[in-house]
């Protein structure tokens, strides 16, 4: 189908950046699914659909987004192509995706054009309001109503989005209020006839879990306990070094220059009554230590770059959240996590002290988890929808 002329003025004058296919890698064997993030905020919800994709499903996922995104196993990461033809036909050519599925509501009409040339059924998902790229916003006869009639599906977040959607030129028929997908929060495993044990080891008292700690932040989680055992004095504190190969040292340095009772789990010594300290260090078991804490703080939130792990971990497993200014790439969750009053944010150690003593108290700890907990499990259906979607694209229906 020639292109409409609000389709031609939007390409007229594009160049295309030669060298693009170039950095692109081997296609793997098989069925592909491409999957498009705008950003890094709504690259989690779409990690979590990949991973799903991939694992249930044995299907190649190719996820484009113009930010830098952790990787994981069998998901493609690559920058999305400049939204010119030529370039939307290389990149076509090259991926050939069974299925295409975009968020948040960024349109870019030259591949989507090309799409539809191919018969590649699209989905718009977590759709917020429609635009087009930023660089190339204007005003094109048609071109909204056009590019969002390639969708079979627009995924609303909420009513108005949907309204949105609908003014701009979706089909009625393609859009529906949904609510949002299901962020990338995996639920740690853990062996449970382990943490029963624990659990039966440490149930009297109250216990909290310094989560990859950095050497440079081990002083503020020491004065924190040390803050916190004033008002509960048989408190038991986690520690998991960032670094594994600190944990001998800092044992050492804690109890023979401050006098703190120790424990090592790498030497198969156990929490017992008098341990005030027990010092972790394999990375494979923050799902058990984030079960038996109802409360941890987050490591690297407060001098680095921000902590190792998605704050949805702990959220997903019922641990009430303490963490720092410094949010690194996960600062999209911890807005959400903020919003619904799902962490509590502290600034120095002195308020890490003063917070984690205030959530000693179960029932604080519960109200802060409980919130973090709704949002993690939240839009699990609404994933398994656009699941039931694509399977159903892939099967031919």
């Amino acid at each position: 189908m020639p292109a409409s002329l609000g389709l031609t003025l939007y390409n007229l004058g594009q160049r295309r950046e030669p060298g693009a296919e170039a950095a692109r890698p081997r296609r793997p064997a098989g069925r592909l699914v491409w999957l498009h993030a705008p950003g890094e905020a709504a690259a989690p919800a779409m990690l979590a659909l990949a991973g799903r994709l991939v694992e249930e499903d044995g299907v190649a996922v190719l996820l484009t987004c113009p930010a830098a995104l952790p990787q994981r196993a069998g998901v493609i990461l690559q920058p999305p192509p400049p939204d010119t033809p030529s370039e939307a036909r290389a990149f076509l050519d090259h991926w050939r995706p069974e299925a295409a599925v975009f968020s948040e509501g960024e349109l870019r009409p030259a591949i989507l054009h090309e799409a539809a040339e191919r018969a590649i059924p699209m989905l718009l998902v977590n759709a917020r309001a429609p635009t087009f790229l930023r660089e190339r916003d204007g005003w094109y006869p048609g071109l909204m109503r056009s590019a969002l009639s390639r969708f079979q599906h627009v995924a609303a977040v909420d009513e108005a989005a949907a309204r949105a959607f609908r003014k701009a030129g979706a089909a009625l028929s393609a859009v529906a209020v949904t609510g949002r997908m299901m962020e990338d929060n995996p639920v740690l495993p853990c062996l449970e006839a382990e943490r029963a044990a624990l659990a039966k080891m440490v149930a009297s008292r109250p216990v909290w879990f310094a989560a990859g700690i950095p050497e440079a932040e081990e002083a503020a989680v020491i004065q924190a306990h040390r803050m916190a055992l004033q008002h509960s004095h048989r408190l038991l504190m986690i520690l998991m070094p960032a670094d594994p190969s600190r944990s001998a040292t800092l044992a050492v340095q804690m109890e023979a220059a401050e006098g703190w009772v120790v424990a090592q789990r790498s030497l198969d010594e156990e929490p017992e009554p008098e341990v005030e300290v027990f010092i972790v260090d394999n990375a494979a078991e923050y799902g058990l230590w984030y079960r038996l804490a109802p409360v941890c703080y987050l490591g690297g939130s407060l001098t680095s770059k921000g902590p190792l792990r998605s704050p949805m971990e702990p959220a997903a497993l019922g641990s009430a959240i303490l963490h720092g200014p410094r949010m690194g790439g996960y600062g999209p969750l911890f807005g959400r996590l903020g919003a619904v009053r799902g962490t509590r944010a502290v600034a120095s150690a002195n308020d890490l002290g003063d917070a984690l003593g205030d959530l000693l108290a179960p029932d604080r700890a519960a109200r802060l988890a409980h919130a973090a907990w709704a949002l993690a499990s939240d839009g699990a259906e609404v994933t398994e929808g656009v699941l039931n979607r694509l399977r159903n694209i892939l099967d031919g229906g």
